[in-house]
């Protein structure tokens, strides 16, 4: 699964990433287990969360090309809520998780940062992200403004810095499903913001 590669920084201003070669071949799948290896690998090596994000985006793309359980995904978006999420993994007091997520055509989720870096994999459907920036005034300390918006197609992978801010929309007529990645997020950075109020509150 090919696509275009996308980093986030923490001003809202979305920037396209080298993809490079794609063409390793590979004798067996790369595996959820062989993929989380590797990961703490870099976690464990690389402190800047740019770099990290520069380093995880191609065992991301390896993991989309070659393992078939992410090409034909089964998460479906719950009838009540509109969205669903399939935690893949999460262990205690290490700083990953991953999710699988499934937003039914239409929703569109709060404005808010993620307190981690974090990564989305597109995987089906089509998903619409506006980016915020922080632009305070002394009167309204949280208040943000849009400054950008990037549209997410299957093979497509955002990266995102712990203080970007957007919201997303899933688009067109189908459920979107996405392979998302997070560190480990520090909850007292973590806001769901309100831009007509200019405030934000713990999310």
């Amino acid at each position: 699964m090919t696509g275009k590669d996308w980093l986030v920084r923490n001003d809202g201003q979305c920037l396209a990433c080298d993809v490079g070669s794609q063409t390793e071949a590979l004798s067996h799948p790369y595996r959820l287990y062989r993929f989380l290896t590797d990961l703490e690998d870099i976690l464990d090596c690389v402190s800047d969360n740019r770099l990290r994000l520069q380093a995880i985006r191609p065992l991301v793309r390896k993991l989309l090309t070659s393992s078939s359980w992410l090409q034909i995904p089964t998460l479906a978006p719950n009838l009540e809520t509109g969205w669903e999420v399939l935690t893949l993994y999460d262990e205690p007091f290490f700083p990953l998780t991953v999710q699988l997520v499934a937003w039914a055509p239409g929703m569109t989720s709060p404005i808010h940062n993620h307190g981690c870096w974090g990564l989305v994999a597109l995987l089906s459907g089509e998903e619409k992200n506006t980016f915020w920036q922080r632009s305070p005034r002394p009167e309204f300390p949280d208040r943000i403004e849009p400054v950008g918006k990037c549209l997410l197609t299957p093979g497509d992978i955002l990266c995102l810095m712990p203080d970007a801010i957007h919201h997303v929309e899933a688009i067109g007529d189908k459920p979107t499903i996405s392979f998302n990645l997070y560190g480990e997020t520090n909850y007292n950075q973590r806001f769901e913001f309100e831009p007509a109020q200019g405030i934000a509150k713990h999310f």
